[in-house]
């Protein structure tokens, strides 16, 4: 059986759960707290990070870009970076957009101050930590909202991995309640076509222990 170590919530391994469920891919999840990795996991992914990525013959796949990228190539129906090389640009930049800006500006300010920190049993969560996050993620929902507009999914006309990598993160910050959909109804009605999707609707069933999501949060209609 194909496994995956993740994080509850890391958006890192929400991207891959999705890939895997686009991909029809049978896998079992072990959660691997990356803050405090075992032994045994750290000789499968020296750097300690999940998610990791452990194939039916034992071959394990570190880090979520490369097990995102192994996963479309190994497994091409459906393809989820694009066919045309043009295409692919767009997907791979907004991967890196998600990935990169609003992992910076929104999830690790928001996710991590409220569910990672409290998971760790550390210190409190940085207020001012938490106000960045809730400013910036309204310019992302306005950018997101744009796309969805302008083009039938993120990147253009087919479904794609940018729509899975923006889902990921998104559904990591609606866990802790922290997305203002009321006021970004096309980013909101896109969300709701995500949440529909069969590779997504596991993610919606995720309860961390004393640490629940909104009543929204599984809703498919909000």
């Amino acid at each position: 059986m194909r496994t995956l170590y993740h994080s509850w919530v890391c958006p890192f391994s929400r991207k891959i759960r999705i890939i895997l469920g686009e991909k029809k891919l049978a896998f079992e999840m072990v959660v691997e707290h990356p803050w405090a990795p075992r032994p045994d996991y750290m000789l499968l992914d020296p750097a300690g990070r999940p998610p990791l990525l452990v194939e039916p013959d034992g071959t394990p796949i570190a880090d979520h870009t490369a097990i995102a990228e192994y996963l479309d190539e190994a497994f091409g129906d459906p393809l989820l970076i694009g066919l045309q090389v043009r295409p692919r640009a767009e997907v791979r930049r907004l991967i890196g957009w998600f990935d990169g800006k609003f992992n910076d500006e929104v999830t690790v300010n928001l996710v991590g101050e409220k569910v990672f920190k409290r998971q760790m049993g550390g210190s409190s969560p940085d207020s001012k930590a938490i106000r960045a996050g809730l400013s910036a993620i309204g310019a992302h929902l306005e950018y997101l909202g744009a796309l969805a507009e302008q083009r039938r999914w993120l990147a253009g006309d087919e479904f794609s991995m940018a729509d899975i990598v923006a889902c990921a993160h998104l559904s990591a910050v609606d866990y802790v309640g922290d997305v203002p959909w009321d006021q970004y109804p096309a980013a909101k009605d896109w969300y709701a076509r995500m949440k529909s999707r069969p590779s997504v609707r596991p993610l919606l069933t995720d309860s961390l222990p004393g640490i629940p999501p909104p009543a929204h949060y599984a809703n498919l209609d909000f």
